[in-house]
């Protein structure tokens, strides 16, 4: 039996709500394991994947949910809100990389190891750079007057989209973290490929999310 386009809209809608219900729990629980295995404290260098898996996996993820009209943790309130604690969150995700960043380079210079010499140094600086950029380019969307000769609307789709790729570079740097030799030598086997569908899985929730937001202003115009 075929399903009619209101089944069809209705059951897109669930799986939706549910892939961001699992985004959700992944954003908290990758972090939390990361802590688990890393022990911060136990050493100058096990605070770095912990400030990593939280400004990357929860804070920035949850920072992109709370525009989702399915699961963001405050559907019940304003945009104003909303945009304010994306601000908040995403400044604190800054702050928690621009730190892992410090962190992993003092313990390199302590330990006369060279510094940003795999993919996953390279990548991290990348991502953390572009980071800071973004953030940068966000205060346009709060003063928008500052660019004069573009649209709120504009700038909103920009900023988005340029958002999606710093949280995309972001994703692949835990991903590359996750092959290294640290990582690998305490997670094995199955426990392995599940850590590496945590990036994935919340890459494809947002991915999912901008992909909508933006059909929705192109129908919006016409």
């Amino acid at each position: 039996m075929a399903l009619t386009a209101e089944t069809e809209s209705r059951l897109y809608r669930s799986l939706r709500a549910a892939a961001g219900a699992a985004a959700h729990l992944v954003a908290l629980g990758f972090p939390t394991a990361v802590a688990v295995l890393a022990r911060p404290g136990s050493s100058l260098f096990s605070w770095h994947p912990l400030l990593m898996a939280l400004a990357f996996s929860f804070l920035m993820t949850e920072a992109l949910l709370i525009f989702s009209p399915e699961t963001s943790l405050l559907r019940s309130f304003s945009r104003k809100v909303k945009v304010r604690v994306h601000w908040a969150l995403q400044l604190l995700a800054l702050l928690c990389a621009l730190l892992g960043l410090g962190i992993i380079t003092y313990n390199k210079h302590l330990n006369g190891k060279p510094h940003f010499a795999t993919w996953h140094g390279l990548t991290g600086l990348l991502t953390v750079l572009y980071a800071s950029g973004q953030c940068a380019g966000g205060v346009l969307l709060l003063y928008p007057k500052l660019m004069k000769n573009w649209t709120l609307a504009k700038l909103k789709l920009y900023h988005a989209t340029s958002g999606l790729v710093g949280y995309l570079l972001g994703c692949a740097s835990l991903m590359l973290g996750m092959c290294s030799l640290w990582f690998t030598t305490s997670v094995t086997s199955v426990s392995w490929y599940l850590a590496m569908l945590c990036p994935l899985l919340t890459s494809l929730v947002i991915m999912n999310q901008v992909s909508n937001a933006y059909l929705y202003r192109k129908r919006s115009q016409h």
